[in-house]
């Protein structure tokens, strides 16, 4: 079922082609720390999907005319945008019945968490535009079911086995996954510049937090000084997080 932030995907690659100077294409991207003086706007969506949306875009844009030469472009973004949000509330009615409407729209200095990124790019000038959707419609009454055991059980922490002291010094490689997909030989030999290969996972589920070959927590992905950090909303159990060091031998 569409969302608020699809519809907002959909309607914005549309107007903003229609809108700014040389039909710039906008296609989703992984996310990008934005530099100084990047800016943005919130709008607050009520009626049967609640919450906050917000746009941060990378700052450098407002050195490009793209909504034409002698106007205030930072002004002329936040219309822009207000249009989208709008048109986006308009589009999930359409599409699935979801009354919603933009009650507030004002400026953000920033978002610490971040939903989605996108990349607005128009010749050889490309910029960075950062979503976070807080837009949610209510759950629907549903009567309580058997609790289910998470996939990263959590327990408190257990005492460290005789020697295991020992090891905790040890620097250990930790990644992210953001997520996978299988492809056939032909398409990755095809991959170029500027194709987007879509993941087995949405923007708004937990990315994996990966030593070895083991998932020790899940969190969401935040900015930290301009450089990516994890927020952990889950962690493995001590005997699976202590499985992980398997990798060193």
């Amino acid at each position: 079922m569409k969302t608020y932030f699809d519809c907002w995907a959909g309607v914005a690659a549309d107007l903003f082609a229609q809108a700014l100077a040389g039909e710039p294409r906008l296609t989703e991207s992984l996310p990008k720390p934005l530099a100084a003086g990047s800016f943005g706007f919130a709008a607050t969506v009520s009626g049967d999907a609640q919450g906050r949306f917000a746009v941060v875009i990378d700052g450098s844009i407002l050195e490009s005319p793209l909504l034409g030469e002698g106007i205030d472009q930072r002004a002329g973004w936040g219309e822009l945008l207000r249009e989208v949000a709008d048109a986006a509330a308009g589009e999930l009615l359409s599409k699935t019945g979801t009354k919603c409407k933009v009650a507030l729209f004002e400026e953000t200095s920033g978002e610490s968490k971040i939903s989605a990124a996108f990349e607005l790019k128009s010749g050889d000038a490309a910029w960075t535009i950062l979503v976070r959707d807080e837009v949610r419609a209510p759950a629907p009454a549903i009567e309580p079911e058997p609790s289910v055991p998470s996939v990263l059980p959590t327990s408190p922490a257990a005492a460290l086995s005789p020697g295991l002291d020992l090891l905790l010094d040890v620097e250990l490689e930790a990644s992210l996954r953001f997520g996978c997909r299988e492809m056939p030989l032909s398409e990755i030999l095809d991959l170029g510049p500027g194709d987007v290969v879509q993941l087995d996972r949405h923007v708004s589920d937990p990315v994996d937090l990966i030593v070895g070959d083991k998932i020790v927590a899940r969190g969401e992905v935040v900015l930290v000084n301009g450089n990516f950090g994890l927020r952990v909303t889950e962690v493995a159990t001590p005997r699976r997080r202590l499985e992980s060091i398997r990798c060193l031998f």
